[in-house]
């Protein structure tokens, strides 16, 4: 829809519509006067920085953000030359919060260099109880706030900013409603997150994300459909769908609709080569979708399938819903479907009360399922979670030790697996030149390991066959099987 928008034939002057997104390409427009009146004023037009803490669906709300801004006639550029710099932020742990307040301590310094630089603050972070009026208190400076829910509001409430020199706040306990149709700048040309679902319903005792993202709300399949249309069409072959957990999708419809059905639907667009998602959450990975990926052509022999502890007592206290063997007999339905599927997860060490007796059963199960690769994390006491007020906190020496337990037997696990792939011939997305040899690019295999092999830059967006020849733990050195 926005491509077909043309906003100098909006009239700014008159009432803006209450219905969305009409209402925002309205904003949009004003805007645009801002900038022209900006550029004549200065000689140049005005820029701006997006800053992204956080997980992929807080990426794609910064690419949302960007194409408004893109759209409106801001050019991007880096933080220290932005006229207007936008952090979009997460607060899953503490230190997250502790970046950003440090990064504002920065801009503070820029903002006295230049008076006219405006600062947004959104994410979830703005919707933790005490930040907005931390922030009221100690960083006047900042222009605008916005949280999760309201982020489709982001023209209107820049044109609000624009306006005045007031700190704009507007942080809402619950979306109202999933505003389709807004601008998008993408990242990459031929890969793209699709957000299919939003919020969480799960309450895991250690995390904030339900606190802060609300309620699981599904966005309408026949719009992900459209949306994924659009970006095959403009070249994007591989997408990944993105929700808290991608399994709870469409189970609020009257009639409910499945993961795997949306994911079969996903599936049949011409244009896309590789399907990926994330998050699953154990407790609801069904048969149904064992199945569809089993069958599947374009989903992707990937997994990410978060354990967090070995421990069922753990497990219940965490309120994950599962236990030690559910979670095994899981990993084996799922290995007998598809014997070639890499497995990746999540792993906390030193969650309240955990014994060594708990850790041991975390350090089987990470011995038994054989991880491709693992996130391993040292449980982070979250304000504002159950988690944080439980008794029995883990000495930090104690945790230490057993987090670099667990990790050398992570890494031994993967460079084990990884290596069992030397010689073979597979398909890799090349995504871009290498960062420390030019004459190299990097890419992407099916199981997402990462593949560095020779070639330019006209080998971006493609998926070439590749030969690994080199296994260097975590990746690979390859070559090109055929020429381009």
């Amino acid at each position: 829809m926005y491509n077909e928008i043309d906003l100098d034939k909006i009239d700014i002057n008159r009432e803006p519509p209450i219905e969305e997104p009409a209402r925002q390409y309205h904003y949009m427009a004003k805007c645009r006067e801002w900038v022209r009146a900006f550029e004549q004023k200065n000689g140049r037009r005005p820029c701006f920085s997006t800053q992204t803490f956080g997980c992929q669906m807080n990426a794609r709300d910064s690419e949302k953000l960007s194409g408004i801004l893109q759209l409106t006639g801001f050019a991007e550029t880096t933080e220290d030359e932005a006229d207007f710099v936008i952090y979009n932020t997460c607060t899953v742990r503490e230190n997250a919060n502790n970046k950003v307040y440090g990064r504002l301590g920065y801009l503070h310094s820029l903002k006295k260099k230049n008076p006219h630089m405006r600062i947004a603050l959104c994410g979830c972070m703005m919707q933790e109880p005490g930040v907005v009026e931390k922030l009221k208190k100690s960083y006047r400076f900042v222009n605008l706030v916005f949280g999760t829910h309201n982020i489709y509001k982001f023209a209107e409430l820049l044109s609000r900013s624009l306006e005045t020199d007031k700190m704009i706040v507007d942080v809402w306990e619950e979306a109202e409603q999933i505003v389709e149709d807004l601008p998008v700048e993408r990242k990459y040309p031929f890969k793209s997150g699709v957000n299919i679902m939003f919020g969480c319903n799960n309450f895991c005792s250690y995390c904030i994300v339900p606190y802060v993202r609300g309620r699981e709300k599904s966005r309408d399949p026949k719009e992900i459909v459209r949306e994924v249309e659009r970006l095959a069409a403009d070249g994007v072959v591989e997408i990944m769908l993105l929700g808290q957990n991608v399994n709870s999708y469409g189970k609020t419809f009257d009639p409910p609709v499945s993961f795997a059905r949306l994911l079969q639907e996903v599936e049949a667009i011409e244009g896309l080569s590789r399907i990926r998602f994330m998050t699953s959450h154990p407790k609801d990975l069904s048969d149904e979708l064992i199945d569809v990926m089993a069958q599947s052509k374009k989903i992707c022999r990937h997994l990410h399938l978060p354990l967090q502890s070995g421990s069922t007592r753990i497990l219940q206290a965490m309120n994950r819903y599962y236990t030690k063997e559910t979670y095994l007999a899981l990993v084996e339905k799922v290995r007998k479907a598809m014997p070639d599927l890499a497995i990746t997860t999540d792993i906390i060490v030193g969650f309240p009360g955990e014994t060594e007796e708990d850790f041991a059963e975390t350090m089987d199960v990470v011995k038994k399922v054989g991880f491709d690769s693992a996130f391993t994390f040292i449980y982070s006491k979250r304000t504002g979670t159950p988690a944080a007020k439980l008794p029995e906190q883990v000495p930090e020496q104690v945790v230490k030790e057993r987090f670099d337990r667990l990790l050398t037997t992570v890494q031994d696990i993967a460079a084990e697996k990884a290596q069992q792939l030397t010689g073979s011939i597979q398909k890799v997305l090349v995504e871009s030149v290498n960062d420390h040899d030019a004459s190299l690019v990097t890419g992407k295999m099916d199981n997402n390991a990462t593949v560095h092999l020779p070639g330019s830059a006209q080998l971006i967006g493609r998926i070439v066959t590749v030969r690994l020849e080199e296994c260097r733990g975590f990746y690979y050195y390859g070559k090109l099987a055929e020429q381009p």
